[in-house]
């Protein structure tokens, strides 16, 4: 492995829990995958569909986002939307990751 992927690897992993994360605090508002993918990616959490699409399947199964189909326009589109189960587990995540941003913070710099 190359030292571009191995950094690649990292990163990605990460990113992932924040990713995780963004969107139960993006979907407080009803949103639809493809919008929520621009949303993400303006905020600066880079994923592609490949990624979303079953992070979201998978928050829906575990009770952390709740789903409905709006078929007012011409195609169909699937909104998400934070539970209440789902705002709890943000609100955890969020403090739990002001405290690692605040401790990797207090480690000593390279010099």
């Amino acid at each position: 492995m190359s030292e571009n992927e191995s950094l690649d690897t990292h990163l990605q992993e990460l990113r992932r829990g924040t990713v995780v994360l963004a969107c139960l605090r993006l979907l407080t508002q009803p949103g639809y995958g493809y919008g929520l993918l621009e949303e993400l990616g303006r905020r600066g959490f880079a994923t592609d569909a490949n990624t979303l699409y079953p992070l979201l399947r998978r928050l829906e199964k575990q009770g952390y986002l709740s789903s409905e189909w709006n078929t007012d326009e011409s195609r169909p589109r699937k909104f998400y939307r934070t539970s209440r189960a789902g705002a709890g587990l943000a609100e955890t995540l969020t403090e739990d990751f002001r405290a690692i941003a605040t401790a990797i913070a207090d480690l000593p710099e390279e010099d």
